[in-house]
């Protein structure tokens, strides 16, 4: 059976209070002290996430369908706008139809990547989700093929972006289509940097 992963946008600060974005896929697990699951964070080390979560002992994970924020955190665009937490020394984001904030319950070390339990201390909804678009998914998609550039053949980039190019064609709002031409510009750089480091 799959382990079933969550694509969501974890936000953290730093102990100066430097706010982080980053996607992340998240695991739920039952929580022992009752109430919603707690989610469980692998994220790689050495990342800010990762000590961020260790250094203050929280995080804020965001659910949103604002697509724009994956494509635009894996080709280098991790401004987005945000909002105080409520209970926890952290901040959410602004785009998020809800967020959880959360706080370290468990550290399970390892080199490569470390289990985060964090349970929940607060929940707050503030916009309806409405729906799925295909494009949406689409985006997502595309976001970790960029995210693997260096590991993947060119020519399975160029089939899965051609496939994923059908949903945006038939669903794409604005947002999805300007995280779409983000995409697109990170392939073609990284080609036009790989092609430059042979030459």
């Amino acid at each position: 059976m799959n382990d079933v992963i969550f694509e969501t946008v974890v936000t953290t600060v730093s102990p100066d209070g430097a706010p982080h974005v980053a996607p992340m896929g998240v695991r739920y697990r039952e929580s022992a002290a009752g109430g919603g699951p707690d989610v469980i964070l692998m994220p790689f080390k050495p990342s800010a996430t990762h000590d961020n979560v260790v250094a203050t002992g929280h995080a804020v994970l965001n659910l949103l369908t604002d697509v724009r924020v994956f494509a635009g955190c894996v080709t280098g665009r991790r401004q987005w706008p945000t909002r105080p937490a409520e209970r926890v020394p952290g901040v959410r984001l602004a785009c998020a139809l809800g967020h959880v904030e959360l706080k370290l319950a468990e550290r399970q070390d390892d080199a490569q990547r470390p289990v985060l339990r964090m349970a929940r201390v607060h929940e707050a909804q503030h916009a309806p989700f409405i729906g799925f678009n295909r494009a949406q998914a689409a985006v997502l998609e595309g976001a970790v093929l960029v995210s693997r550039l260096r590991m993947l053949p060119p020519q399975k980039v160029d089939d899965e972006m051609a496939y994923l190019q059908i949903a945006i064609d038939k669903t794409a709002g604005p947002g999805e289509l300007e995280a779409w031409g983000w995409l697109h510009e990170a392939v073609a750089a990284h080609r036009a940097q790989r092609a430059k480091e042979m030459a």
